[in-house]
């Protein structure tokens, strides 16, 4: 393991390369900062006796677990272009603008989105179909689309956080080796208040800009746009009955989304008049159309495989940069360092919520920003006689929940994907997506303050403290 300022090097010059590259520049590509990362980190663990072959199998280690996330987010792309073509997001558009109210449109964006997550323990599954239906509503309605997209995000990845058919919810207290349901009862009094006060801001903010007036009109056009160049009915809201219906009986997410993209596909034949080689052109390219309306064509035309390769492309470049900051033991080398200048209780849990954070931002895995923390932190809680569920609940709220916020993560990357966010060159708005998805960075700081001020503590029981026990004897 190397000394803290060895381990530091490659952290601190990648986020000083990221800086310059984003900011100074004004061009938010990370990619090859973060490939100079993963060379600078190559060099440290070269100077610490680590061969190539090492480096490289810590770096495709975490690739390799990540590749279902790297296959959801192509098969999200795919469902995109196809779902279009179908009717089946212009359908969920068109009712949207003649169900919800626009002065509580964001509040009722993020309601929609917790209850679909909550169902299916799936936010990237619920941002990638009703969080792009919403992304279409709210830019009818004259929205801006990152305050859409932060609605989205507090709700879907809500869900992520504590339904029991959640990976990342499953994966905490597995780390931990704390019981899922404890978690989940033990995660509510800082899921509920972020959550509140989420909604409450929503509500206040409410919806459309401008005169009554001027967004009628915009939804009348839009709504007759739709109507114009999709046939719409009961078929085109199948693809997503589906999908849903195979996340609520815990079929897999690769299966299960690309079922939506052939029963997409099949229903854009069938109803809209597509041929076969429509369909497959739609999955890989996007869809294509010219409505005469500017918004509802920015809007319709995207999606495809095409549309994901920047976000996959740099998802793999922040992977192996943080695969190799793992084997080469930079990142236990830092917390190591953290740990031992602890002292009680409140340093810890909030330096295990921070470190979960830290993780995320520099490694771009949210599994590593849990399985790091959770394994490292472990034995600090036994030692303090607090029970391991404080520490699952931080690092669920520091991986999970943080991980969408950071766009070259995982989380973030499909946000950025999915709901066709545009950054280019001096032009990061679309990005403000993050300080407004209030629910995701009020969560950990309600974390941080319980800890200070001693709520919601939990203290170890007398049979944790004896399985501890019984451990060490063991050992």
């Amino acid at each position: 393991m190397p000394r803290l300022p060895l381990a530091l090097i490659p952290i601190v010059l990648t986020i000083a390369l990221l800086g310059v590259q984003i900011f100074y520049y004004d061009d938010f590509t990370p990619h090859i900062p973060l490939a100079i990362g993963f060379g600078i980190t190559a060099l440290v663990g070269w100077l610490q006796g680590y061969r190539w072959k090492d480096i490289e199998a810590g770096a495709f280690q975490v690739l390799h677990v990540a590749m279902p996330s790297i296959a959801t987010l192509i098969i999200v792309g795919m469902l995109v272009g196809t779902w279009i073509a179908s009717g089946t997001v212009p359908m969920l558009i068109y009712l949207g603008l003649e169900l919800i109210d626009p002065s509580w449109f964001l509040a009722a964006a993020m309601l929609m989105c917790s209850m679909v997550s909550l169902s299916i323990g799936s936010s990237w599954t619920t941002v990638g179909t009703v969080g792009l239906a919403l992304i279409g509503i709210g830019d009818a309605f004259g929205v801006p689309i990152y305050w859409t997209a932060g609605a989205v995000v507090s709700g879907a990845f809500f869900g992520d956080k504590i339904s029991p058919l959640s990976d990342t919810t499953n994966l905490s207290p597995a780390v931990t080796e704390t019981n899922i349901f404890d978690h989940i009862r033990y995660m509510l009094p800082t899921t509920i208040p972020a959550m509140l006060i989420a909604l409450a801001v929503y509500l206040v903010v409410g919806g459309a800009e401008g005169g009554a007036g001027d967004s009628l009109a915009r939804i009348e056009t839009i709504k007759q746009g739709l109507a114009d160049s999709f046939a719409m009915g009961v078929w085109q809201l199948l693809p997503l009955v589906v999908v849903i219906g195979l996340a609520f009986f815990k079929v897999a997410p690769i299966p299960a989304l690309f079922i939506g993209v052939m029963l997409g596909g099949g229903v854009a034949i069938l109803t809209q008049g597509a041929s076969v080689h429509d369909a497959l052109t739609f999955a890989h390219s996007g869809f294509a159309i010219e409505t005469g309306t500017a918004t509802l064509d920015s809007l319709l035309n995207r999606g495809g495989v095409t549309s994901m390769t920047w976000v996959v492309t740099l998802m793999m470049f922040a992977l192996a940069y943080g695969g190799a900051l793992e084997r080469t033991r930079c990142l236990e080398a830092i917390v190591s360092a953290i740990m031992k200048r602890l002292k009680g209780f409140r340093g810890l849990q909030t330096s295990a919520i921070l470190t979960s954070i830290a993780t995320n931002v520099v490694s771009g895995d949210v599994y590593l920003s849990i399985a790091l923390p959770g394994r490292m932190y472990k034995p600090a809680y036994d030692q303090v006689g607090y029970s391991r569920l404080n520490l699952s609940r931080a690092i669920e709220e520091g991986g999970t929940l943080v991980s969408p916020l950071v766009p070259w993560n995982a989380g973030g990357a499909f946000v950025i994907g999915a709901l066709g966010l545009t950054v280019t060159a001096g032009d990061f708005s679309q990005l403000l997506y993050i300080p407004l998805a209030f629910a995701c960075w009020l969560s950990p700081l309600f974390g941080i303050l319980y800890a200070q001020l001693g709520w919601f503590s939990k203290r170890a029981e007398p049979d944790e403290m004896a399985e501890e026990a019984v451990a060490e004897d063991r050992a």
